[in-house]
């Protein structure tokens, strides 16, 4: 086995490894979930899985077709309403982290997963809010996972479906969100974090074989860097031979 990953590969790792010390993660399917389960069978077997079907505490063994996999229920502590599960368990802040992707991404950390180009007259009309919005308002933080290009990371969204950290210092308080918003964005070439001041996504590690020159033209806005951007580090056979196990099942 190449002990080399891809940059989806290493993109993966890098948010599983975000989960080491959480105790809940809320998920969807596609790399936000994949890196879940990854974390969970490698890091953190402690670590419950939330899915917006209603399933707390799932087990997959594989990765779920959707969030309406059987395996899913046939696996959870519990199931319950999507109804109770974002009254109850969203909306008042009992699920520490949540993964989200998004078509979009602003220097706030703000997400499009509405339409590209006029909302009348959309060039492309996307899947939609979904719980995002909720759930980026309840949790306790959340990780976005996206491709880092100029069209994810833009000056401008198209629409602001979910907010990160709206125009700046003070708007989620002023929203009255309980969650603390976004603490990564995790990209194929490296890791952005908000600034504490200015809630401005600044970049502060770069991927394996990637300049913090390369990272800047592929983002959409004068990307900020760090004084000194750390290097990820790689993944080791276990990681690697672990994830490519999981998305052979």
């Amino acid at each position: 086995m190449s002990a080399e990953a891809t940059g989806a590969e290493l993109q993966t790792i890098v948010a599983a490894r975000l989960l080491r010390d959480a105790g809940s993660v809320f998920i969807g399917v596609g790399r936000p979930g994949t890196a879940a389960i990854l974390a969970r069978e490698i890091y953190n077997p402690d670590l419950v899985l939330v899915y917006e079907s209603g399933t707390i505490g799932a087990k997959p063994s594989r990765v779920p077709l959707s969030i309406g996999d059987g395996e899913l229920a046939e696996t959870a502590d519990t199931v319950v309403s999507v109804a109770e599960m974002f009254n109850y368990w969203i909306g008042a802040g009992r699920v520490q982290v949540a993964f989200l992707g998004a078509a979009q991404i602003d220097r706030h950390a703000n997400l499009n997963s509405t339409v590209i180009g006029d909302y009348a007259h959309p060039k492309t009309r996307l899947p939609g809010a979904g719980g995002a919005p909720e759930i980026a308002a309840g949790c306790e933080e959340v990780v976005v996972i996206a491709p880092h290009d100029p069209r994810t990371l833009v000056e401008r969204l198209d629409f602001r479906t979910t907010v990160g950290f709206g125009d700046g210092p003070g708007d989620r308080e002023r929203f009255g969100y309980r969650g603390r918003g976004p603490s990564a964005v995790v990209t194929d070439l490296g890791l952005l974090e908000p600034d504490p001041e200015s809630k401005e996504l600044v970049l502060t590690r770069v991927h394996p074989g990637v300049s913090v020159e390369q990272a800047r033209r592929a983002t959409g806005w004068d990307l900020r860097v760090a004084a000194e951007p750390e290097a990820t580090e790689p993944p080791d056979a276990e990681e690697l031979s672990a994830l490519r196990e999981l998305q052979a099942r």
